[in-house]
């Protein structure tokens, strides 16, 4: 009776439009009072207990530094390096704009950042250059989702975060089906543009490109060979590439002033404000869950309804696929993956893996509606209608699931850095 009463208290919720925060709260009073030691101070305590982490220092970090590249020049120096280098290939422009997403997406952590960052310079360009509205609208919007799938990768930490995953081991997990991501997507930009006049590679271009840009591209290097050489934390690597960031931008590139840096700290708070207590809530939450042994449970329960691995496995992207269209990434992975780890493991699926998987899946949610965050953002950004960028996303959409079943077929993509083996 208990467990029907918190279902339609969360149902009445959701019909009600509440806030994401405001059914965590109401989840964890109810479950403190009705199985928990039934004293709401203590929803307190657990906050604390769960945010109290080194590793989320990390997110507001990552935030900032994203916020940094963005107001200074370091995404449009990737963006003309890579551009005189792919100017002979067949639609090189778009290939151009999906390997720049991919190499920001290595420093900034956030697909939203990456798709802004990256479009800002690229939508006015391929525009310019003859490739179609839709497509290059499709093609910074996919690009854009690298960010959460390549390493560093803030959802990657929360999963981490709520599942007690490695955060290493899942930076190594993102890197080949990021790699495969971007191959494929490239693959698709140069068959859809092969109409389009090549362009004629010139050294001198590219040498100066590289000039110009050598200091943007050195990042990913430091940040991502700083982590996996050991010779700093994910936490300390997000200090690093803030700190390279400023330098850069202000001392190298003196794109950005330091008076100007009071407004960019302004716009990461006001995105770490409305994650923080959210975060908290859903990590006291989690506490709670695992001393009363509540994925436990549910394993017994969907293991007597289901036992093959592969239909297991099938439900589960169904209903993140469902769950991506509906919730934002970070808010899916809070409320889901403490639940959902713990089943896949008792099928078989290791945590990194299945952090992956389920990242995939809701990476495919930034294009889909009603709530797909790169869609609503790039409806305001670029000045598009919303019905457009659904159709534009479309053949990306098709292109991203078709990737995720051959990483769920393979896992050994995922997990090759990690293991070693195939």
């Amino acid at each position: 009776m208990s467990g029907f009463l918190l279902a339609a208290i969360i149902v009445l919720l959701l019909v009600l439009r509440q806030p994401l925060i405001v059914i965590l709260l109401a989840v964890a009073a109810y479950v403190h009072m009705v199985w928990g030691r039934g004293q709401l101070d203590y929803i307190v305590e657990d906050m604390w207990v769960g945010i109290d982490k080194e590793l989320i220092l990390s997110i507001p970090l990552f935030i900032l530094c994203g916020n940094v590249m963005t107001r200074g020049s370091i995404a449009q120096r990737l963006v003309t390096m890579l551009q005189t280098l792919t100017r002979p290939i067949p639609g090189g422009m778009a290939v151009a704009c999906v390997l720049s997403c991919s190499v920001f997406a290595a420093i900034s952590g956030s697909s939203i950042v990456t798709m802004l960052a990256v479009g800002s310079v690229m939508y006015p360009a391929m525009r310019q250059a003859g490739y179609d509205n839709k497509f290059t609208l499709g093609a910074i919007m996919s690009g854009g989702t690298l960010g959460i799938i390549i390493p560093p990768s803030i959802p990657m930490i929360i999963y981490g975060l709520v599942t007690e995953t490695s955060i290493t081991d899942l930076f190594a997990s993102g890197f080949g089906p990021g790699l495969l991501l971007t191959l494929a997507l490239s693959t698709y930009a140069v068959w859809h543009n092969r109409h389009i006049p090549r362009q004629r590679f010139s050294v001198a271009e590219f040498v100066t490109a590289c000039q110009r840009g050598i200091w943007a591209f050195l990042m990913p290097v430091i940040l991502l060979g700083g982590i996996y050489s050991g010779w700093f934390t994910a936490t300390e690597a997000a200090a690093v590439a803030l700190a390279y960031a400023m330098v850069v931008e202000v001392f190298i590139h003196k794109e950005l002033r330091l008076r100007d840096f009071y407004q960019v700290v302004l716009d990461a708070s006001k995105l770490g404000g409305s994650l923080f207590p959210v975060l908290a809530v859903a990590l006291s939450l989690n506490i709670i869950l695992i001393e009363h042994q509540v994925p436990q449970a549910m394993v017994g329960l969907v293991q007597g309804y289901i036992s093959s691995p592969w239909v297991f496995m099938l439900v589960i992207n169904i209903l993140l696929l469902i769950v991506g269209c509906l919730m934002t990434t970070g808010e899916a992975i809070l409320v889901l993956a403490p639940l959902l780890a713990p089943l896949a493991a008792a099928y078989g699926y290791d945590k990194v893996v299945f952090g992956i998987i389920m990242i995939l899946n809701l990476e495919i949610g930034y294009l889909t509606p009603p709530v797909g965050l790169n869609l609503i953002v790039a409806m305001s950004a670029f000045k598009q209608n919303f019905g457009l960028l659904c159709r534009a996303a479309l053949p990306f959409i098709l292109i991203m699931l078709a990737c995720l079943m051959l990483v769920i077929w393979q896992p050994w993509i995922a997990m090759y850095l990690v293991t070693g083996k195939f």
